[in-house]
């Protein structure tokens, strides 16, 4: 218990940022976060190499956003509804409407690019553990976020 707590806490901070944008609702993400964690403590006696605990738990913690994400489409909620509050909670920056307007070319991304650019730049992980979260080629990765960024960027100019 205690060697597991000790490689949680050094990567909670990037679960719940992962898990935030990626469910645009801070409970949601919590939420998220927690059941998570409850699976990765279960099966952490399987986790061969301590090194791979972090991408191990992201893996985790994304299965569980697509999981919970997939369960509100059959329940056929709003999305904007859920994620208002979500969206008061995140902007704390200075320049309201720039942040608006990232946040929505973010949000106009793929599903998958969405992940891949949350998952560098909020959770802070090189394309070699996205590679490794994803279960993917590292240069697919790479590519992929090299686009998600092009495209972001060209709809801001605009």
């Amino acid at each position: 218990m205690e060697e597991f707590m000790q490689y949680y806490e050094k990567v909670y901070p990037q679960m719940y940022r992962t898990a935030l944008y990626y469910m645009r609702n801070c409970q949601e993400a919590e939420d998220a976060v927690q059941d998570a964690v409850l699976t990765a403590y279960e099966k952490f006696y399987q986790l061969k190499d301590r090194e791979k605990f972090a991408p191990w738990i992201m893996q985790i913690l994304v299965n569980r956003c697509r999981r919970r994400m997939k369960s509100w489409f059959r329940r056929e909620e709003d999305i904007q509804n859920i994620s208002i509050s979500g969206e008061n909670a995140l902007s704390k920056e200075t320049d309201f409407a720039m942040a608006a307007a990232v946040k929505q070319v973010f949000w106009e991304l793929k599903e998958e690019e969405r992940l891949i650019v949350a998952l560098s730049v909020f959770g802070g992980y090189t394309s070699q553990e996205i590679a490794e979260i994803m279960k993917q080629n590292h240069s697919t990765i790479r590519s992929r976020y090299r686009r998600a960024l092009q495209k972001m960027k060209k709809k801001l100019e605009v």
